[in-house]
């Protein structure tokens, strides 16, 4: 797909890809500078790879998930 930037730097994107991606309405995205290539995520895809990539890291281990974290900041604070 073609989309056109304008000299204030703004994109105009295609409806049909703002529809596929949910921004229809607008919304935010991340723009990554790959040295050949810019590319543009949504807010919601970042969010997803970041949690396929603390899965793959973490896995299963025990205590190692933000409940756990947030359980073992409160039993600190009690502590104190």
């Amino acid at each position: 797909m073609r989309a056109k930037v304008m000299p204030d730097g703004r994109v105009s994107l295609p409806a049909d890809l703002r529809k596929r991606h949910g921004l229809i309405h607008g919304g935010e995205v991340i723009v990554e500078d790959l040295g050949d290539a810019i590319v543009l995520r949504t807010l919601d895809q970042v969010v997803a790879r970041a949690q396929a990539l603390s899965r793959r890291l973490i896995g299963d281990k025990a205590g190692a998930s933000v409940a756990d974290f947030l359980a073992d900041r409160a039993r600190e604070a009690e502590a104190e």
